[in-house]
């Protein structure tokens, strides 16, 4: 499993940079190689996403949710990932926003990308790309406001 950590700074609150991460719709206006994310519910997604070349597909579970802080994931069928994203207000119209993914990659291709860093280059100009996109529209597109509670799905039976 390989994991990376990036963080950005961004000119809004941590209000409108959380309000905008959840609407994960939009993700592919600002994630390199992210064809779609489809919301099934509250806590389901399904991703379709090219990585190293390859079409990839999963289906990820929201495992913790707290309004203007933080979202959890785990995939649940495909691609290998979990990962968690927070919000700290640094100031009323400033943020930073902590982004840690965990994966699997998968196949030689996946591998030596991994290697050289290029998961991690992707990543950064998500965020990148994500600061750009919430800074030039100075709002949110949409909120979700609900909260979903971490839970130990270990005794859940999960």
């Amino acid at each position: 499993m390989s994991t990376i950590e990036s963080s950005i700074e961004v000119e809004v609150p941590a209000r409108t940079a959380y309000n905008q991460w959840t609407q994960f719709e939009s993700f592919p206006a600002f994630m390199e190689g992210v064809e779609s994310v489809e919301q099934i519910d509250d806590r389901r997604l399904h991703w379709r996403a090219t990585v190293g070349g390859r079409q990839l597909e999963w289906n990820a579970t929201i495992t913790e949710q707290v309004p203007d802080k933080r979202i959890a994931w785990r995939s649940s069928a495909g691609a290998e990932n979990a990962g968690v994203v927070d919000f700290h207000r640094l100031a009323d119209e400033r943020c930073r926003v902590n982004l840690r993914i965990d994966y699997e990659p998968e196949g030689a291709v996946e591998t030596a990308g991994d290697a050289v860093g290029a998961v991690k280059r992707r990543v950064e100009g998500d965020l990148e790309r994500f600061k750009d996109f919430i800074e030039r529209r100075g709002a949110e597109t949409g909120a979700w406001r609900g909260e979903i509670p971490n839970r130990d799905e270990r005794k859940q039976g999960f």
